[in-house]
């Protein structure tokens, strides 16, 4: 009653198909490698290939859950032809996301060079947004500096107490039992407070050593622009002051946090994003509205469409063309404004180039976004504030922006040209509507994994099979297509 091939069971324009012939395409030799470095006397992995097409396939339709994927392979019937008819337990297809999440961003390299040799990706204007997704932890988890103080005391003094009442109950239980004889609820309850101590000492711990990393990022940049300010000033004493002043800063900046000799990351878009701060006090201490969550301590509270969520800030660099993500990163922290340029960076490794313009809203805005791109080779157009719908009047003459401008003033002044205007004016319809497009049509609305490297690695792979979905497409289009 079956039919006697798999290629019976989907047309031929089916995107299963598209899949498969895409991942034979992908080099995955970094993943076949991994699994070739596991014991060989374990049970037999399933093939990396077809592993991949099914993750990929799952992103492509709105599929994140692994035990959906897992009944997928059951239920639907691409899913059993891109799995063999095999079913993989939803433990094997997690673990196999899980170990390896890095190579994603190896793949994403891989297929948006296979969008830009289809011509999807032109690089003349490119549009950089970042959007709040939900972290895998609850918003109600996270605690603040002051309150974890008062709970490490309350916890402290708790744990005295049933420790005095547990040997007060074995001198009564000895004197009425015998020697060694004692009740079992009071080591469970103390258990359980010691327990949550632990995770309270801990994530104390966490705050003050990220605490006295800022403060000594902040004395030693509070340094620099003295020096920088000495070797200009004219007069001699001001000058000793400043230079006096700065190795003060330099020397706390180092009991705070010594110098070490960290390598910096390497690979496909490997500069880092920035990440959020933890507000310090002069000394060093974490602020008192300082937080830390349990579940997720990387994750941050931000403002999204429904309040305040749990959350990270994606981000996504989108070229014009063919709305196709030439870059994408995550980061903690919830403004935007530095973010621009090593999105451009990221850009720039994935495809050795940068747009010739490039594209950002009003969060993005600071005084050196324009030096910084210039010093990149891109034009960027970033909005220095919200303009009322009618106020921007009429568009100034071509050419270079008046010497003597202040930054704010020569960027405001290239938006009001005839050609910023055009160009900022498509940013919207760019950038925006493949979030939407992500988020509300495939559903992506919570990450699946815990901590900045796994959620970045995920998204990664969000926006691999967005692009994927644009090469499929495109490739309909054209067959479809008279001539």
């Amino acid at each position: 009653m079956l039919p006697p091939s798999l290629r019976d069971w989907l047309p031929e324009e089916h995107l299963a198909w598209f899949i498969l012939e895409v991942v034979e395409e992908l080099d995955l030799s970094l993943i076949e490698a991994e699994i070739q470095r596991k014991d060989a006397r374990g049970q037999r992995p399933y093939h990396p290939q077809m592993m991949v097409a099914l993750l990929l396939y799952s992103y492509c339709t709105g599929v994140y859950s692994s035990r959906k994927i897992e009944r997928a392979t059951y239920e639907d019937i691409a899913f059993r032809v891109l799995s063999g008819n095999s079913q993989p337990y939803f433990t094997t297809i997690n673990e196999f996301r899980r170990v390896h999440r890095e190579q994603f961003a190896e793949l994403f390299v891989q297929a948006l060079k296979l969008c830009r040799g289809a011509g999807l990706v032109k690089l003349g204007h490119v549009a950089i947004d970042g959007t709040k997704v939900k972290a895998s932890a609850s918003k109600h988890k996270a605690m603040s500096y002051k309150r974890l103080v008062a709970e490490e005391k309350k916890l402290k003094r708790e744990v005295q107490g049933l420790l005095n009442k547990a040997q007060a109950a074995d001198r009564l239980d000895d004197e009425r039992y015998g020697e060694g004889e004692r009740g079992e609820e009071l080591p469970e309850e103390l258990k359980r407070r010691e327990s949550r101590l632990a995770r309270v000492k801990q994530a104390k711990a966490q705050l003050e050593a990220e605490a006295k990393e800022g403060r000594a990022a902040a004395l030693r940049e509070h340094a620099e622009g003295m020096e920088d300010t000495a070797n200009s000033h004219d007069d001699e004493v001001m000058r000793r002051r400043l230079r006096t002043s700065s190795v003060k800063r330099r020397r706390k900046a180092d009991e705070l946090d010594p110098p070490g000799d960290d390598e910096p990351p390497e690979g496909p878009g490997a500069e880092e994003l920035a990440m959020k701060s933890t507000p310090a006090t002069t000394e060093g201490l974490p602020r008192d509205d300082a937080q830390r969550n349990f579940t997720d301590a990387e994750s941050s509270i931000m403002m999204g469409r429904d309040g305040f969520i749990q959350a990270y800030n994606a981000q996504l660099a989108v070229d014009e063309a063919h709305q196709v993500i030439v870059g994408a990163g995550v980061t903690n922290q919830p403004a935007d404004n530095a973010h621009l340029t090593p999105m451009l960076n990221r850009v720039k490794a994935n495809l050795g180039a940068v747009p010739e313009y490039t594209t950002g809203d009003s969060g993005y805005w600071h005084p050196e976004v324009e030096s910084e791109a210039s010093e990149l080779g891109t034009r960027a157009l970033v909005a220095t504030g919200r303009v009322r719908h009618g106020e921007s009047g009429s568009a100034s003459t071509e050419g270079e922006p008046p010497e003597g401008l202040e930054p704010r003033e020569r960027m405001r002044w290239r938006l009001n040209t005839v050609e910023g205007r055009g160009v900022y004016s498509r940013r919207k319809c760019v950038v925006e509507p493949v979030n939407g497009q992500i988020k509300h049509a495939r559903g992506f609305c919570q990450f699946s994994f815990r901590g900045r490297s796994a959620v970045e690695a995920e998204w990664q792979l969000v926006g691999l099979c967005h692009n994927l979905l644009k090469l499929f497409n495109y490739r309909e289009n054209v067959a479809l297509s008279p001539g």
